[in-house]
């Protein structure tokens, strides 16, 4: 299975402009630019983009995990917080911020289990090459 995006770039790198298009179109020429990746601008940046699809993909993990250990998954809700070093221009880790409700059969403890074995597993945790940390609230 292959995945697809495009981008297009015109001009500098303070003054040009991009569009970023995935396969799905659910980004349709959607619009990038140095603001919107280092300031305030209106539209997308990469870096962003890397904390959704990890939020989705560790969140998903997790749903799966607690299916294939025979429990019925809750509401899963989890933040990703992308640590962007702007000196370096370097992603220096992602943080994790995992919030369950409670699920019959399941204490806090094998949940924080099995949360960090979806960390480990997700798909795009496996493709980072970045520190991932995680915190577990569940209620």
């Amino acid at each position: 299975m292959k995945r697809t995006a495009h981008a297009h770039w015109a001009g500098t790198l303070m003054d040009g402009k991009g569009e970023i298009t995935t396969q799905s179109t659910i980004l349709n020429n959607t619009q990038y630019s140095f603001k919107t990746r280092f300031a305030d601008g209106i539209g997308t940046n990469p870096e962003e983009l890397i904390a959704a699809a990890h939020a989705g993909c560790f969140t998903m993990a997790v749903g799966a995990a607690l299916s294939q250990a025979g429990f019925t998954p809750g509401d899963l809700n989890t933040d990703a917080i992308l640590d962007l070093d702007m000196q370096a221009l370097t992603i220096v880790g992602i943080h994790l911020e995992l919030k369950g409700a409670a699920i019959a059969g399941v204490d806090e403890a094998k949940f924080k289990e099995i949360a960090e074995g979806a960390k480990a597993n997700c798909i795009i945790s496996k493709a980072l090459n970045v520190p991932i940390t995680l915190n577990v609230t569940y209620q």
